[in-house]
């Protein structure tokens, strides 16, 4: 059997590593793993595969940065001669990003089954591109693995035939499991305690000019009280950039973007984390480490119901409230911590066991029709 991985953004390595090394277990399975480009730059990129322990790309479509369409375009284009070359059996295609939808799409077209990793997520706002690419790869899919019961119940009320959904956990657990280990070695120097930990990155957050530079004086203001740590996304030094000003404080903290290992070692240490990223919300929920997401919404509302995590919007008064909070907590936080938190079923780490045993025991052309 060959299996054919496509991978084009942070998220989607640490969603694939877990699933490569299962496979790989396997006898008679094959892999050809290729790499969009869609993250291009080493930072975001090539020391990501380094410590997920990932081989190198068989192939790099070298797409690069340009507008949704453009993206999904190039992808489609640079990635059709590869599946025809590759004749797989089955490709994998991870999380939301533009590659998946844009490699599902491509696959659809020449009959080639998809397997779509993380599939059932749901914000239910299709103001967020993720959204659409969430939709549509879900309906383009053969297999549809989901991390939580919500994504099952997402993908039958849309009409999924049942044979076709597995529920198998969360891969992104996985990664975290296997390599928690090994973060307490990576921990940034120089990073005091006790400290906020904070990501941006949506365009809908940091493209908004004027929001930004209003939340930047409340991190100023948390600063006061905390450190704040904030390694910037590349997208959101440029807009840092074109404000002319970062609200400079002492232990207002601004990084260049983190290898996982680092970041997993910020993460497991934060008092707290604020962010608008989806995998980070699961990585604190298993952490047991406060997080405050900055989103209206949120496709993992099980962290909400079962984890650590609040969601406070755009409404910057709500994010002072909720951290004055968590602060007035104070040594209580180490005490309620849930580290390796097994609350959410099947985020143990062997999600991706039960990805390889549904794709090597399961016909993939049965799930047809």
């Amino acid at each position: 059997m060959h299996i054919l991985h496509v991978v084009g953004a942070r998220p989607n390595f640490m969603k694939a590593a877990p699933v490569l090394r299962a496979l790989a277990a396997h006898s008679g399975v094959r892999q050809t793993l290729v790499h969009t480009g869609q993250h291009y730059d080493a930072a975001m990129s090539e020391v990501f595969f380094q410590q997920l322990g990932m081989p190198q790309p068989d192939h790099n479509l070298g797409v690069g940065s340009a507008s949704h369409a453009q993206q999904v375009a190039g992808v489609m284009l640079a990635f059709e001669p590869v599946l025809l070359e590759n004749k797989p059996d089955v490709v994998l295609v991870y999380g939301d990003v533009n590659s998946t939808v844009a490699a599902a799409l491509v696959c659809s077209k020449l009959s080639v089954p998809v397997g779509h990793v993380e599939a059932g997520l749901r914000s239910r706002d299709r103001s967020m591109p993720e959204e659409i690419n969430r939709l549509l790869t879900d309906q383009l899919s053969d297999l549809l693995f989901t991390p939580s019961a919500d994504g099952d119940e997402n993908l039958l009320r849309e009409g999924i035939a049942a044979k076709k959904i597995h529920l198998v956990g969360n891969v992104m657990i996985d990664t975290l499991v296997r390599l928690l280990p090994h973060a307490k070695d990576h921990f940034p120097a120089g990073v005091p305690s006790p400290y906020a930990l904070v990501t941006l990155h949506r365009p809908s957050n940091v493209d908004d000019l004027p929001w930004l530079r209003e939340l930047l004086a409340v991190l100023a203001e948390l600063s006061e009280q905390l450190n704040v740590v904030f390694p910037v996304h590349p997208r959101t030094r440029q807009r840092l950039d074109a404000l002319g000003s970062t609200q400079s404080r002492a232990r207002l903290c601004l990084l260049e973007p983190l290898p996982y290992l680092e970041f997993l070692a910020l993460q497991q240490h934060a008092a707290m984390v604020i962010t608008d990223s989806g995998g980070i919300q699961e990585e604190t929920t298993f952490l047991g480490v406060p997080c405050l997401t900055v989103r209206e919404n949120t496709e993992r509302p099980i962290t909400l119901t079962m984890g650590t995590n609040q969601l406070v919007g755009r409404d910057l008064q709500r994010l002072r409230a909720a951290a004055a909070d968590i602060l007035g907590r104070g040594s209580l936080l180490e005490n309620t911590r849930l580290t390796h938190n097994h609350s959410v079923p099947l985020w143990d780490g062997h999600a991706a066991e039960r990805i390889a045993q549904v794709i090597v025991q399961c016909p993939v052309g049965s799930t047809r029709g």
